[in-house]
C-alpha cells in the first residue's frame, strides 16, 4: 500500500486534530502511482457514489472539495452530504461572480447542512483593479485568474492530500482524458473525479430526479458559468463552454490544467 510522508490521523480524533498541525504535502511515490492508476481503473466502472466512498474512506480528513456551483458541483455536494457530510467543501471566490451563484451557497447550506467556506484572494476586487490599473480580466485574463483563482487554490488545499472535482471528459477537449483518479501536480494532491465518466444528460438527469438546487442561469442559456465579466449565455449550437471567456483563445481558468 502508499508509503505516506505523514502517519495517517485516527479518525475519531480527526475533529479537533485534523486542521491543527499543518502537513506537508503528500509524495507522489511509486506506491502511491501505482495505487492511483490500480484504481483509476477499477473505479472506471463503477458509480460516482462508490468513487467517492473510496475516496473519502482512503484520504479523509485530507479529503476536500472545491465547487463553483456549477450542476455537476451540486451533484457532487448531494451525494458527499449523504456519504461524508463533514468533508469540507469550499468555493474561490473572485470577487466576481454571479450573485445567483452566491446565492447557491446559501441554498445549500439550507438543503443540506453544509457551509461552503469561502476561499478569498488576499485583495478585493477595487484594491486588485487599483492596483494593477483596471480590469485585469479585460487585459490579462490568464492573469487574473492565476491570482484570484489558482493561488487561491494552492492556499485552500494546504495540508490536503486529496481533492474532488467535478470535471466531465466532454465538456471539452482539455478535459476528454481526464482520469476518475490521478495526480495532480500542480497542486501535489491526488484528484478525483467522479463524474468524468458522466454526460450532461446524466448531470441534469440526476438534478431532476433529486430535486437538486442549481444556478438560475442555466435556464437562461449559461451552460458554463464562471466569473461574470468573462461568461455569456451560449448561443444554439454552439459549445458547452463556447460562453467562458468568449472572443479569446482561452478556454480554462487553470485549475484543471498542467
Amino acid at each position: 500500500m502508499l508509503r505516506v510522508v505523514i502517519p495517517p490521523v485516527n479518525r475519531d480524533e480527526a475533529a479537533t486534530a485534523a486542521y491543527e498541525t499543518p502537513l506537508e504535502k503528500l509524495e507522489l511515490t511509486d506506491d502511491l502511482a501505482i495505487e492511483i492508476e490500480r484504481e483509476t481503473e477499477r473505479l472506471e466502472a463503477t458509480t460516482p457514489e462508490e468513487i467517492l466512498e473510496w475516496a473519502t474512506e482512503r484520504f479523509a480528513p485530507r479529503f476536500t472539495m472545491a465547487t463553483a456551483f456549477g450542476p455537476e458541483g451540486m451533484v457532487l455536494i448531494h451525494m458527499l452530504a449523504e456519504i461524508a457530510p463533514d468533508t469540507p467543501i469550499f468555493n474561490l471566490d473572485t470577487g466576481y461572480q454571479f450573485k445567483e451563484t452566491l446565492e447557491l451557497r446559501e441554498q445549500v447550506k439550507r438543503r443540506y447542512g453544509i457551509a461552503v467556506e469561502m476561499k478569498r484572494p488576499a485583495t478585493t476586487v477595487e484594491e486588485y483593479e487599483r492596483q494593477h490599473g483596471g480590469a485585469v480580466y479585460r487585459s490579462n485574463p490568464d492573469q487574473c485568474c492565476f491570482d484570484r483563482k489558482v493561488k487561491v487554490l494552492h492556499e485552500a488545499v494546504a495540508g490536503m492530500h486529496a481533492w474532488a472535482s467535478a470535471i466531465r471528459r466532454d465538456q471539452s477537449l482539455d478535459r476528454a482524458k481526464a482520469p476518475i483518479v490521478g495526480w495532480d501536480k500542480k497542486f501535489s494532491l491526488v484528484k478525483v473525479s467522479p463524474l468524468a465518466n458522466w454526460t450532461k444528460q446524466q448531470v441534469w438527469g440526476f438534478i431532476t430526479k433529486h430535486d437538486i438546487p442549481y444556478n438560475p442561469l442555466h435556464d437562461q442559456g449559461y451552460t458554463s458559468i464562471g466569473c461574470w465579466p468573462c461568461t455569456r449565455a451560449v448561443l444554439l449550437g454552439e459549445d458547452e463552454r463556447a460562453g467562458r471567456w468568449s472572443g479569446t483563445a482561452k478556454t480554462e481558468c487553470g485549475l484543471h490544467s498542467q
